[in-house]
């Protein structure tokens, strides 16, 4: 596990899954969503933007960096996770500032869609 830099206000955890793995993520998906108050975003069967796999977005905040990183990092059952903040700065958020969970993948960061 790396963690991604802290002191900052917003977060996002991207978790990676694929077409075997799909039923392992949507499960992760709805437990962050009964043990978390945050924004899931949508299921993505294709890749986004800079992630090379299918994903779905976490978006949180510093008030629970430590406990939801420690939860995830606990019940993605092998699932990558990227964690990066959201301090506008795309390259050197998922870079730099990013950590994982995980085995790290490459991204494509030629694009932000």
């Amino acid at each position: 596990m790396t963690l991604p830099s802290k002191g900052f206000e917003h977060y996002h955890a991207h978790v990676y899954f694929d077409q075997s793995t799909l039923e392992k993520a949507t499960q992760l998906r709805q437990r962050i969503a009964d043990k978390f108050d945050l924004v899931l975003g949508r299921v993505h069967n294709k890749p986004v933007g800079p992630h090379p796999c299918w994903s779905y977005q976490v978006l949180f905040t510093q008030e629970v960096f430590e406990e939801l990183i420690a939860w995830l990092d606990s019940h993605r059952d092998g699932l990558t996770v990227l964690l990066h903040p959201e301090a506008g700065e795309f390259l050197i958020d998922h870079t730099q500032r990013a950590g994982w969970l995980g085995e790290p993948v490459a991204l494509n960061l030629g694009t932000k869609d």
